[in-house]
């Protein structure tokens, strides 16, 4: 069915309610298979409109899910799902039905597979194009230990577009491994497919022909009808005889229809008489069943909460950082053409949207292939041009050996906006961006600056983008602090902090309070509640560098100085602080300090304010951190 609405009250599902364990489902006569999908789809509506978050490919899977689970015995059976934004109805069907409105929320389910939440989560991910290292490797084990059992990687197009994926399935060829991988192709990641490979499905679409399996387990190929299936009547098909996956050495079976469930299962059943590397390629429509998602799949990626009752307007939200670097982009493009943007498949999230519209030949979408988007920079700098590369922190770490070998160590004049720095709230630790100050600031050649606000983040941008070397501007999600932002673009003198400011200065003793990127604001509330109850001069930092630190201002403070204290939202272990710690060591500078920063550990989903608030990063926590270290 076609629903236009997401339904507020919980939907009526006698079939769904009686699994609570997939052998539940594997007991139903296989033609309840489409009355199970259609309550599940009704169910992880009216779920998603309760908790919020991705949305879409959980919709374009449901059918799939549904066949996977019935025709392979799970957990004995392996069943990897590929960044996991499409793992809400595998949750739902294996015994968290009751709990997925808690999805995303503090102590609730994660927004991700996670083995320590259910057996049947096989591999945690976040991250995408992992899912067929992953499965290779539990059927390698498997028949290693004698003890084989079917293993299932589930992969999207726009995850296939990635060198891990292919990597993946040159060794699962090599070692004649017993893997079947489903290409779940949509036509989309999180913004539309682009590129060779998508290209390369387009041809195989268009031939005609689809590669079927009988009930013994033996290919067959038969005809089907020209698909007009979401761009793919558009693209320019090659010759289709040339299947890549045939030619890596893969048995190829599709392309399918993913919402036909009889046909999955009758697909699935077969294939597993067969052994050794399979693709089954299948299409799928990302937000199937939901009219709105159907039409505008990047918008309905994820969603919010649905408001319980009517509220009043709400007032204007500062804009999103992501916003304030995609105006900025634009800004800087029209005042130097040698400026060339790079992202490695988040166009829209990373706020870039008008910039790929204004500039279409200036902009370039690499796909899911980070490692490939920082070289590509690297490789544009070497011929005098000026490339942006904008990226979340959490997926700049898979491109860091490129960062360290490609830019840095020849020196390459490459700008990173950096996006999602520090916690992320509800998507949990596998998209946190914790580590960033600690594995840039080893690097050579680095400059590293994190803004306080939207207005420093601009003019931070612009002093990045006209410094002759690599640069990074590390900004959090979501929307700023409310600052006026300047439209003048000014550079900012590098490696130079400021004081924002002071309290009680008339006081004998001194604390120094070094705040970086978005605890500067918190750090000052901080310091001013403390200089109302103490007899204590109190000095707040905007360090704005994280490298070089401004040591020139660590040097005055320290003579004045009783106690330092470093803020910043980045683990405490090898962070801002830490080079400051490193800094005063090396100065000689022999002087009390406490580090505040993220633990030693991987931080679960909650709001972004009560994980600030549980790690002590809050105005209320760093007062409470400072008179334990002064009294």
């Amino acid at each position: 069915m076609l629903y236009t609405e997401i339904p507020t009250q919980r939907p009526v599902t006698p079939l769904l309610d009686g699994i609570d364990h997939p052998q539940q489902l594997r007991q139903l006569e296989q033609s309840q298979l489409a009355q199970v999908a259609d309550e599940l789809r009704q169910y992880i509506l009216y779920a998603a409109g309760q908790s919020g978050g991705h949305f879409g490919a959980n919709l374009g899977v449901i059918e799939l899910t549904v066949a996977l689970h019935y025709c392979f015995n799970t957990p004995q059976d392996r069943l990897v799902w590929d960044v996991g934004h499409q793992a809400y109805p595998h949750k739902v069907l294996t015994g968290r039905r009751e709990r997925i409105t808690t999805i995303r929320s503090k102590d609730g389910l994660a927004a991700f597979p996670a083995r320590e939440e259910s057996e049947f989560d096989t591999f945690g991910v976040g991250h995408s194009s992992t899912a067929i290292s992953a499965g290779l490797g539990m059927s390698l084990a498997r028949r290693y230990q004698k003890d084989p059992c079917d293993v299932v990687a589930i992969v999207g197009d726009g995850a296939m577009t990635a060198g891990m994926a292919f990597e993946a399935m040159n060794d699962a060829v090599a070692h004649d491994a017993d893997l079947i991988v489903v290409l779940n192709d949509n036509d989309m990641s999180i913004s539309c497919s682009t590129g060779g490979f998508a290209r390369h499905l387009a041809a195989i679409w268009e031939t005609g022909q689809l590669v079927n399996v009988d009930e013994h387990g033996q290919a067959y190929v038969q005809p089907h009808p020209k698909w007009t299936y979401n761009s793919r009547l558009h693209q320019s098909a090659t010759d289709a005889a040339d299947n890549l996956f045939k030619a890596i050495g893969f048995d190829y079976f599709g392309p399918f229809d993913g919402h036909d469930v009889e046909q999955l299962t009758q697909v699935f059943h077969a294939l597993k008489k067969r052994k050794g590397p399979r693709l089954v390629h299948i299409y799928t429509k990302k937000g199937k069943g939901f009219a709105p998602a159907e039409a505008d799949p990047i918008t309905y990626h994820a969603i919010t909460k649905i408001a319980p009752t009517a509220s009043a307007p709400a007032k204007k939200s500062p804009p999103k950082y992501s916003d304030v670097f995609g105006q900025w982009l634009c800004d800087e493009a029209a005042q130097d053409d040698r400026l060339l943007a790079i992202t490695p498949a988040m166009c829209e999230g990373s706020g870039m949207v008008q910039f790929a519209k204004q500039y279409p030949e200036r902009f370039f979408d690499v796909a899911i292939a980070e490692q490939h988007a920082v070289t590509l920079a690297a490789g544009m700098a070497c011929e005098g041009l000026k490339p942006v590369v904008a990226i979340y922190s959490t997926f700049l770490q898979r491109g860091y050996d490129q960062l360290i070998h490609d830019v840095a160590l020849q020196n390459l004049d490459v700008t990173f906006g950096i996006d999602r720095a520090g916690l992320v709230g509800e998507d949990g630790p596998t998209h946190a961006g914790a580590y960033d100050y600690a594995y840039m600031r080893t690097v050579p050649n680095m400059v590293i600056m994190a803004p306080k606000d939207e207005n420093e983040c601009r003019q931070m941008l612009h002093t990045a983008y006209h410094y002759n070397g690599p640069t990074a501007v590390r900004y959090p999600r979501g929307v700023g602090t409310g600052a006026e932002i300047q439209q003048q673009m000014t550079p900012l003198e590098i490696g130079k902090a400021e004081i924002v400011a002071q309290f009680n200065q008339d006081a004998d003793q001194q604390i120094s309070i070094l705040a970086f990127g978005s605890r500067v604001e918190a750090s000052v509330e901080a310091a001013e509640l403390f200089a109302s109850k103490h007899s204590v001069a109190v000095c707040v930092v905007n360090m704005r560098f994280v490298k070089p630190l401004d040591e020139q201002i660590l040097r005055d403070l320290a003579a004045d100085t009783k106690l330092f204290v470093t803020v910043e939202e980045h683990a405490v272990m090898a962070g801002a602080g830490s080079a400051v710690n490193e800094f005063l060591a090396r100065a000689k500078i022999i002087k009390p300090i406490l580090n505040l920063g993220l633990p030693d550990t991987f931080l679960h989903q909650a709001t972004h304010q009560q994980m600030l608030i549980d790690c002590g990063l809050d105005a209320k926590g760093i007062l409470l951190s400072i008179e334990q270290a002064w009294s």
